[in-house]
C-alpha cells in the first residue's frame, strides 16, 4: 500500500477525455477532516502516527483541520483507503457516531473529486464530556 502523506504535497492526478486533473494530498486530507468533524457526535480528531503526534506536540497545531487523517492507495488501484482516529461526545452511540461518518467521509470524496473510495476505517481514541 502505498500512503500518501499529508504534511508533502503528493499530486493526485485523474485524466478524462477533457485533460487531467491534479489535487494534492493537503487539499484531499482538508476534505476528509472536514467532513469528519462536521458530523454529529465528534468532538476533535487526534493525531494519526508518529509524524502528526509530534508536529502536534512540538508546533501545537493540534487543530489543523487534517490532524487524525491517513490516506492509503492500493498498489495498481485507484481506490483509497481513509483511517480517522477521532474523539466523541460522552453518552452517543459509537456505532451510529462511526456508521454516518464513514458513509459521509465516503460519499463526499467519491462526490467532490470523482475517486473512488475502497473503505474508511473510524478509529475511537476517546470520549469526553462536553
Amino acid at each position: 500500500m502505498n500512503r500518501l502523506p499529508t504534511g508533502v504535497n503528493i499530486m493526485i492526478r485523474i485524466d478524462n477525455h477533457l485533460g487531467s486533473i491534479e489535487l494534492t494530498s493537503g487539499y484531499l486530507s482538508a476534505l476528509i477532516g472536514h467532513t469528519a468533524t462536521s458530523c454529529f457526535g465528534v468532538v476533535k480528531m487526534n493525531p494519526a502516527g508518529a509524524s502528526q503526534g509530534v508536529r502536534t506536540a512540538i508546533l501545537k497545531k493540534s487543530d489543523r483541520i487534517d490532524n487524525g487523517v491517513r490516506v492509503y492507495s492500493p498498489k495498481d488501484s485507484t481506490q483509497l483507503i481513509i483511517d480517522l482516529h477521532i474523539t466523541v461526545m460522552y453518552g452517543v452511540n459509537v456505532a451510529a457516531i462511526t456508521d454516518s461518518i464513514m458513509n459521509k467521509v465516503r460519499y463526499v470524496v467519491e462526490s467532490e473529486t470523482g475517486l473512488s473510495v475502497r473503505k474508511v476505517n473510524v478509529f475511537v481514541d476517546g470520549m469526553e464530556n462536553n
